[in-house]
């Protein structure tokens, strides 16, 4: 049994309440009834994702609004605190990232983060595709995220990537990218859990772009609560005058002025 099917025999056997162990039992996650589960997939798949590819070909981002409940973010942001859930904490601090702290989750993923990676990726595909090749890059992704995730633990990045990063006053993320080894998804999502004005003020989420031989430009996204935005991890391609090149974006959070500040994180390679 490889690596993959090896996990996703454990998220079955969690959903199914399958939980031989301890280790089961506390890592079984209800965070959504089935028929939020299907809402996800329904809102997924109404989205406009032709204004998405559009957007995201022009400025290297592009927002989807009400991504996220206002009661599915509360849910989310609870999980936090729970220790059993997470494989590894970062305090931003420590390592020159910026100020606050995110947390990764641990295989089983809860069921809520699963079918959000599951049904956006599919919308992406043909986008990450397109771009690589605009960028003559020889690497095509997959049909399921399933498919792609194999490929990415038989290379050996298997630890789960989705996360959620929490800021208080003065914290503030500084611009980065999320490469975690040879496989990289050209995009990935950012859910805003927390309501602008209400629950914090300041914590912008910004971006940059480089072009070749000119100053970086700056982005600054508007963001409500649960409302996602999907974004370039490393490079786009640009249409030139004469060729297509790439650019190279950053992206980060500016500093939380008053309140609390809390962020899901979907990356849909998977980490060394």
């Amino acid at each position: 049994m490889s690596k993959y099917d090896l996990l996703a025999n454990l998220n079955l056997r969690a959903r199914n309440g399958v939980s031989g162990t301890k280790n089961f039992r506390i890592l079984r996650l209800r965070m959504s009834r089935p028929a939020s589960i299907k809402s996800i997939a329904e809102r997924v798949d109404a989205l406009d994702w032709h204004q998405v590819s559009e957007d995201l070909d022009a400025e290297g981002n592009a927002v989807v609004k009400h991504l996220l409940s206002p009661d599915e973010c509360d849910e989310v942001r609870t999980l936090y605190d729970r220790d059993e859930l997470f494989r590894s904490t970062v305090v931003m601090e420590r390592h020159g990232f910026g100020r606050g702290e995110y947390r990764y989750f641990r295989y089983p993923l809860p069921d809520l983060i699963i079918h959000l990676r599951t049904e956006i990726y599919p919308h992406l595909i043909n986008i990450a595709n397109r771009w690589y090749e605009a960028m003559g890059i020889h690497v095509r992704f997959p049909a399921t995220h399933k498919e792609y995730l194999r490929r990415c633990h038989e290379a050996g990045q298997d630890k789960p990537t989705p996360l959620i990063l929490k800021y208080g006053i003065d914290d503030y993320n500084c611009l980065h990218q999320d490469l975690y080894g040879e496989h990289v998804f050209p995009l990935q999502v950012a859910v805003l859990l927390s309501e602008p004005e209400k629950d914090f003020t300041g914590g912008e989420f910004v971006m940059t772009e480089q072009r070749p031989r000119m100053q970086s430009r700056p982005m600054v996204v508007s963001l409500r609560k649960g409302d996602g935005v999907v974004f370039a991890v490393h490079h786009r391609p640009v249409q030139g005058k004469k060729s297509v090149y790439r650019v190279n974006l950053r992206h980060g959070v500016s500093r939380i002025r008053s309140g609390n500040r809390h962020t899901l994180g979907i990356i849909f390679h998977d980490a060394k």
